[in-house]
């Protein structure tokens, strides 16, 4: 790849848990400032995610992060809202990339270049630490919805159909941040008589 090419990374975070908003990244790398340990996401410790974060942050030429509610994944679709997510990133940048790489196999609709990378976050630096940003600010925002909502545990499994999750969901009921379209809170609706 010709390093004069401004090439933006782009990931999401947050396609699979039941609650709260899916976010995304979009990243242009400095390539004479160069960060070492970036990975997927996934495959890192919180602490080592944040840390990296920060640097990201500090030595992209630019970022920026963006999200899609709960409603826009409920009237779309998941995989509609994470690349309207996407989308919404890519257009916050400060500068306009001249391709634009997204992990996995569909590509939000951009007005540069762009190409979907299968295991993108593990093989595209600069997708991997939009990976890292993405995560870091949903895991933020799940705190932030913790604090409000701290019957439902999102401080620990940040949304995911865990177990303790799926035991809050039926103890408490459904709450203004669950993705009514997903089955396990249409089944809990159901249960409770309300229409998803």
């Amino acid at each position: 790849m010709n390093p004069r090419v401004l090439v933006c990374g782009v990931d999401e975070a947050g396609r699979g848990p039941l609650a709260g908003p899916v976010f995304a990244a979009a990243v242009i790398l400095d390539a004479g400032r160069p960060i070492a340990g970036i990975a997927d996401s996934k495959k890192l410790a919180p602490a080592r995610r944040e840390a990296l974060a920060r640097e990201i942050r500090s030595h992209a030429l630019a970022w920026s992060v963006a999200s899609a509610s709960v409603e826009e994944i409920d009237t779309l679709n998941i995989l509609q809202a994470s690349l309207l997510a996407m989308r919404r990133a890519v257009e916050k940048l400060t500068m306009t990339p001249q391709q634009v790489l997204v992990d996995g196999l569909h590509c939000p609709r951009v007005s540069v270049p762009v190409r979907a990378v299968v295991r993108g976050d593990a093989t595209v630096t600069a997708i991997a630490a939009a990976s890292i940003l993405a995560k870091v600010a949903r895991d933020e925002a799940m705190l932030v919805l913790h604090r409000e909502l701290p019957q439902y545990g999102f401080d620990r499994h940040k949304g995911y159909p865990t177990r303790a999750h799926l035991e809050a969901l039926r103890a408490h009921g459904v709450s203004v941040v669950h993705r009514r379209s997903f089955e396990p809170v249409r089944v809990v609706l159901g249960r409770e008589g309300r229409m998803p």
